[in-house]
């Protein structure tokens, strides 16, 4: 058995009551008035898109590190999350973002056009070189959408939502947007999960995999579509919230046999359990406004980063 799952769902078992009432002002369910209300209505839904979010960010980053054989790959590579933000992006400059599931609506038909784009580049022939190059231009193409979007917003108050939106953040999120990502980040947690034989043959080189019976065209739709689903939705609800998927899977590793298909279930706990703890400790920093959840993130994982390509450097040396 893979001992990785029951020690990160034993966490995140202690996590979610504990993130149910931490806040600016700490629940106390016997005292606090409404308190059920405040529970059901506003940080039970929190907590839940908060591990939404995070067990897809997680799992995709497991499958891509896996499927490039790269320890410092991330979800954003593929620029299916650029993508996303660039849909959202459209949504909140022409004013479509309070109009009910808009947002998330044109966050995915982005996240669905980046996923096209990629698999009309790279599609035919599966090999990782060309589909690493396509993911850059695709999030190159996307990052320049979404600036020239920002430079030419109609007004101030658009420029500051699309701004505010892109750091990334789980504030004010309803049952609505559980329901929206949800279902999406579970199916594509399911077709990454397929993919885990293909992943384990596959590190042994591509010519070794395909005498394995391995088919990497097929393989690399599985990656496109799960990484899609996984990825757009959790940007379409929450914004860009990055690094998950670097780190959670070097958290995982050393509690597995290191084989990609042990590393994706795993890597969604632990995924789902990065993203809520760092959520409740947002809401319970003593700062005037609440600290965004992905600066938060970029500012532990940037350091991570950095320790990782230092270990790496070292390991050549």
């Amino acid at each position: 058995m893979n001992r990785a799952i029951p020690i990160f769902a034993g966490l995140l078992a202690i996590a979610v009551p504990l993130s149910l009432l931490a806040g600016r002002v700490w629940l106390d369910p016997a005292s606090t008035p409404n308190a059920a209300l405040i529970l059901a209505e506003l940080r039970l839904p929190r907590a839940v898109l908060a591990i939404v979010v995070g067990a897809g960010l997680g799992a995709s980053g497991a499958a891509m590190q896996g499927y490039l054989r790269n320890p410092l790959a991330d979800p954003g590579l593929f620029g299916i999350a650029p993508g996303a933000a660039l849909g959202a992006v459209a949504a909140l400059w022409f004013g479509y973002a309070a109009a009910p599931y808009l947002l998330p609506a044109f966050a995915l038909v982005g996240a669905g056009g980046a996923m096209a784009l990629l698999a009309a580049i790279a599609g035919r022939t599966g090999g990782i070189a060309l589909f690493t190059l396509a993911g850059l231009m695709v999030a190159s193409l996307a990052g320049a959408l979404t600036a020239l979007a920002i430079s030419m917003a109609p007004n101030a108050f658009a420029m500051s939502e699309i701004v505010m939106w892109l750091n990334g953040a789980l504030t004010d999120r309803s049952w609505r947007d559980v329901w929206v990502a949800a279902p999406l980040v579970a199916l594509g947690i399911v077709v990454l999960a397929r993919a885990g034989t293909a992943l384990d043959a596959l590190t042994l080189g591509e010519p070794v995999a395909r005498s394995l019976g391995v088919d990497t065209n097929r393989l690399l739709w599985l990656l496109i579509a799960g990484v899609g689903l996984t990825v757009g939705a959790s940007v379409a609800v929450a914004g860009i919230i990055g690094f998950v998927g670097l780190i959670v899977p070097h958290l995982v590793r050393p509690l597995t046999d290191r084989r990609p298909s042990q590393l994706i279930l795993p890597s969604a706990l632990a995924g789902a359990l990065l993203v809520l703890v760092a959520d409740s400790a947002v809401r319970v920093l003593p700062l005037v406004t609440e600290l965004r959840l992905g600066i938060a993130l970029s500012l532990l994982g940037a350091p991570f980063f950095l320790w990782l390509l230092l270990r790496m450097r070292r390991g050549l040396a």
